[in-house]
């Protein structure tokens, strides 16, 4: 009798221990699938966008200017009342990939599920999971997005996707190395590039969604500022790429605009070997001509005017006293602290609005990792008039070895009344 309930006892307990073992494997894959979930939000920059300062993670109410007018996004959080507690899988993948609502309500394309669509079902899954069970639920209700008729009208957006997206799946690039289309996947997927660096049609749809045609990151415009084209990155090597992705800074630029978030909450968190993975695809890409060279003659005749101080216009005598201590006489500033402003994209756009905007309302990098140091620039809006700054945007816009139009102050005057309206 004693043998019989030993048994019973070893046996029971192998039962449990297994039983016990395989609950911690399972806890463990579930662990590092919501870790990569994590890591992957990070890819498609969902942070930016559906958080606020001071306000719990992903719980929505950033207000996202399009020319449709305001809209907020949503609350992402696992809370099943004001988030997505109560989505399934499928519904989740749907909202994400196809931008439409478990009630059937369509999302705007400010959400960039026409990007999206190229997720591989696999990191959707771990994304599921991470939203799901990694992150903290919130009862946080944002405002609700309004516009103005027709534009309320979702429904019309059930042509829209029909028109201008599709449902194909990413497809690696044919005689490309393994880490250039690592590079392609994240790019034209995740990483939603394409929504900003794309130009836009009149349907304001991306005119392409992948490199398989040649307008695809080929420069666009949002909110006024133009956007640079990204194929084959001339003037920048791979590593520089890299370095202005990871910390919003490299030898020739500093990040500015829309780009100050998704360096900080996104490309600062990446890999070391996706961030080299999208650069090397960046360059593999290629299909813009080349930049001129930069006109060493004038240049130098700048530089030497700058140095001398005499006979200046008030662009120049307004440069040497509010830009020259850190942009310099030359132009070139300080490798990796200061920018350049000699050939610089933001300098050198066809339209001024980015660069006044900095003029006017300064700039600050973000804190990374890897540059934890805050480099800022003051603005100059309560210091300079209108045609001061017309005059001093001009000037950088002209010379050196930029070649750009004029600005009038009644440009600087625009872009002055737009920071005003969001105080």
């Amino acid at each position: 009798m004693k043998m019989l309930t030993m048994k019973r006892f070893f046996k029971v307990s192998a039962v449990a221990l297994a039983a016990g073992f395989a609950w911690q494997a399972q806890a463990a894959d579930e662990a590092a699938l919501i870790k990569q979930g994590e890591y992957l939000s990070r890819l498609g920059d969902c942070m930016a966008c559906h958080s606020l300062p001071n306000k719990p993670a992903y719980s929505g109410g950033l207000a996202i200017d399009s020319d449709l007018g305001t809209i907020y996004s949503t609350n992402i959080t696992p809370d099943k009342t004001h988030g997505i507690g109560n989505y399934s899988e499928q519904q989740f993948s749907d909202a994400v990939r196809k931008g439409v609502l478990p009630d059937g309500r369509h999302l705007y394309p400010a959400m960039p599920y026409p990007d999206y669509a190229k997720i591989s079902d696999e990191d959707m899954h771990a994304l599921y999971t991470y939203f799901m069970k990694g992150v903290q639920p919130s009862a946080e209700q944002p405002p609700e997005t309004d516009l103005s008729f027709p534009f309320n009208q979702r429904w019309g957006m059930l042509f829209w996707n029909w028109v201008f997206t599709t449902d194909t799946p990413f497809k690696p690039i044919g005689g490309a190395s393994a880490e250039v289309n690592r590079g392609a996947y994240i790019v034209e997927s995740l990483g939603h590039c394409g929504s900003c660096h794309t130009p836009r049609g009149l349907g304001m749809n991306e005119k392409a969604l992948d490199s398989g045609e040649d307008n695809f990151l080929s420069g666009g415009s949002l909110n006024h500022w133009d956007v640079p084209s990204l194929r084959g990155v001339p003037r920048w090597s791979e590593q520089e790429i890299v370095d202005y992705l990871q910390t919003g800074r490299n030898d020739k630029a500093a990040v500015g605009g829309e780009m100050t978030s998704v360096v900080e909450h996104s490309s600062s968190h990446m890999t070391d070997a996706d961030l080299k993975a999208v650069a090397a695809y960046l360059k593999f890409l290629g299909g813009n001509p080349a930049l001129p060279a930069r006109n060493e003659q004038a240049a130098q005749a700048t530089e030497a005017k700058l140095t001398a101080a005499k006979n200046l216009s008030e662009g120049e005598r307004l440069y040497i006293d509010n830009c020259g201590a850190c942009h310099f006489v030359s132009g070139k500033g300080a490798p990796g602290i200061f920018p350049e402003l000699d050939q610089a994209t933001i300098v050198n756009a066809d339209d001024p609005t980015g660069l006044i905007h900095t003029v006017l309302a300064g700039a600050q990098q973000p804190s990374t990792a890897k540059a934890p140091s805050t480099l800022a620039m003051p603005g100059f809006a309560a210091r300079l008039s209108d045609e001061e700054v017309a005059a001093l945007t001009t000037f950088i816009r002209q010379g050196w070895s930029n070649h750009a139009g004029a600005v009038t102050k009644e440009q600087v005057a625009e872009v002055r009344k737009s920071l005003q309206h969001k105080e």
